[in-house]
């Protein structure tokens, strides 16, 4: 059964503004304070729990990924075009007035921020037997909050300090009237340096496995800073050995790996969560509903509806959703015939079903390509009885096996490890089922064919748009894009040295009186 990590709790107030609310007023002080607060074992799980809870609002960080990327469409309703924000990220002509997805991303990134900060504050307030674990458990949160903002923003508004000649992140939540005087972060560099700082000192009190599937390992803190050090090497080349190191890590625990045949093809169903191909999953339920007033307050996946076909659609196995994240043409056809596997796990092929004379069709969604995203496709044996379109249970595969052994491939292929080779093969043969298209040179590039495998094994997922750009290829990924796409469907605007990074919303610039303190990112 699933862990509900929804804390009855009232929270310090965080940084900037919330989504329901655009200015900042005065309120009377709020009844629980650090001074009377953990002063038992008890509160310091309880905050644990609460900075968790901030991880199912991911759900728009994904969901906006997806939708930037080069491999999927927007879609949604062909009359109304609605959900405006995600339709001008998918077209790269979103500004800093754009608000929904953008704004709550910002807004809810720095909300988990700061839980984990107010339970960091006091990590040596009480001594007693697994504080050490829970502590690491929020430095690895407030890292996985922090490196968010970073791939959508940059070099976000943080408060830092030199501890021990190094710097770190202030062990301290944000109150309202601090905005006015922070400032960014120096550069992008620096904000990976402070998110590896945090999953370095959470590393050492995480043990390799937990009781409880929502809670952080060893394991899936290497991960992460493997990952972020992937980030940072775009901007410091000996960060790739580092990654590679700490990557190897944990491919060499023993503690994951590959699943193949009927898990492999349930990989992404209620069945296949928490298995050994899971490092790091965020947990969802329906147990609990939410409603059109807040929905952010759902234990459940909103990222899902989003992916179904448009109603009518009568399916024995997939319910109705609202016909977003298409998957292009051109991305079909770059897999073989012979991993036709992974192909059918990434996709939903509907182009016949709409032919049909019966109450199988489906409505077309704008520049509708008959393609659907079939990871997280809503399915009828998930849903629940009230608002399920709000409360999916599906778990997000934050981290998967087959993602570190690509990203120990790429770390080793760029500082010239011995084990590119090997890792991308193991990806490749459980894709295709046996080893006949291990990587050869006359492919060309190692590291070309790293990338494309990452691009067919993770689509859908929310990664494609930032590996793109960590690794420069975005301009000529788009490029490519414009001039194969099906005719009639609208050109994505993406420009070098400003769509890298989305704008911050100007609703925040301006309540931090911080549009010419901060300034705007590049390009906006």
């Amino acid at each position: 059964m699933k862990k509900i990590l929804k804390l009855k709790y009232v929270w310090v107030l965080f940084l900037f503004a919330t989504s329901s609310c655009d200015d900042f007023v005065e309120v009377d002080p709020i009844p629980v304070t650090s001074d009377d607060f953990f002063n038992t074992p008890e509160e310091y799980e309880d905050a644990l729990i609460g900075s968790y809870d901030l991880l199912q609002a991911t759900f728009w960080n994904v969901l906006t990924s997806v939708v930037a990327s080069d491999d999927f469409i927007a879609g949604g309703d062909a009359a109304s075009i609605d959900q405006p924000t995600l339709q001008n990220v998918n077209l790269m002509n979103h500004t800093p007035a754009d608000n929904n997805q953008l704004r709550d991303i910002w807004t809810l990134m720095y909300a988990g921020l700061n839980r984990t900060n107010f339970l960091l504050q006091n990590e040596n307030k009480l001594d007693f037997e697994g504080r050490d674990e829970i502590i690491a458990q929020g430095y690895f949160l407030r890292a996985y909050y922090t490196f968010e903002l970073a791939k959508f923003y940059g070099n976000v508004p943080l408060k830092v300090e030199n501890r021990d000649g190094v710097d770190r992140i202030v062990n301290q939540p944000v109150i309202p009237g601090e905005q006015f005087t922070m400032g960014r972060t120096a550069s992008i560099a620096a904000i990976y340096g402070l998110i590896e700082e945090d999953l370095k000192e959470a590393i050492p009190n995480l043990p390799l496995t937990q009781d409880l599937p929502y809670e952080i390992t060893k394991g899936a803190a290497q991960a992460l800073l493997g990952k972020v050090y992937l980030y940072h090497g775009t901007f410091d080349q000996t960060k790739f050995s580092d990654a590679a190191s700490v990557l190897n890590e944990v491919i060499n625990s023993g503690q994951y790996s590959l699943v193949t045949g009927e898990d492999y093809t349930n990989l992404f169903t209620i069945d296949g969560e928490n298995g050994p191909e899971s490092v790091f999953e965020i947990q969802y339920t329906n147990v609990e509903g939410a409603g059109w007033e807040c929905i952010t307050c759902s234990e459940g996946t909103y990222f899902v509806q989003f992916n179904g076909p448009r109603s009518p659609y009568n399916d024995p196995v997939y319910a109705s959703g609202w016909g977003f994240n298409l998957p292009t043409p051109q991305f079909y056809e770059i897999f073989d015939e012979d991993e036709s596997m992974r192909r059918d796990i990434t996709i939903l092929d509907l182009r016949e079903l709409a032919a049909l004379e019966d109450n199988s069709v489906y409505s077309p969604a704008n520049e509708d390509t008959g393609f659907y995203n079939h990871k997280y496709v809503p399915r009828k044996a998930d849903l629940g009885e009230s608002v399920a379109q709000l409360t999916h249970p599906q778990n997000y595969r934050s981290i998967r096996y087959a993602d570190v052994l690509l990203m120990a491939a790429e770390a080793e292929a760029e500082s010239g490890g011995s084990n590119a080779t090997d890792y991308l093969n193991q990806v490749r043969a459980r894709a295709y089922g046996d080893n006949s298209h291990d990587y050869n040179a006359s492919e060309g590039s190692l590291l070309d064919a790293i990338y494309l495998e990452r691009r067919k094994e993770l689509a859908g997922e929310g990664h494609r748009f930032f590996d793109l750009v960590r690794s420069g290829r975005a301009q000529d990924a788009f490029n490519t894009y414009n001039t194969t796409k099906p005719e009639g469907f609208t050109t994505v605007n993406f420009e070098t040295n400003k769509n890298e990074l989305f704008p911050i919303p100007l609703i925040e610039l301006e309540l931090a009186q911080a549009i010419d303190r901060w300034g705007q990112n590049p390009g906006y």
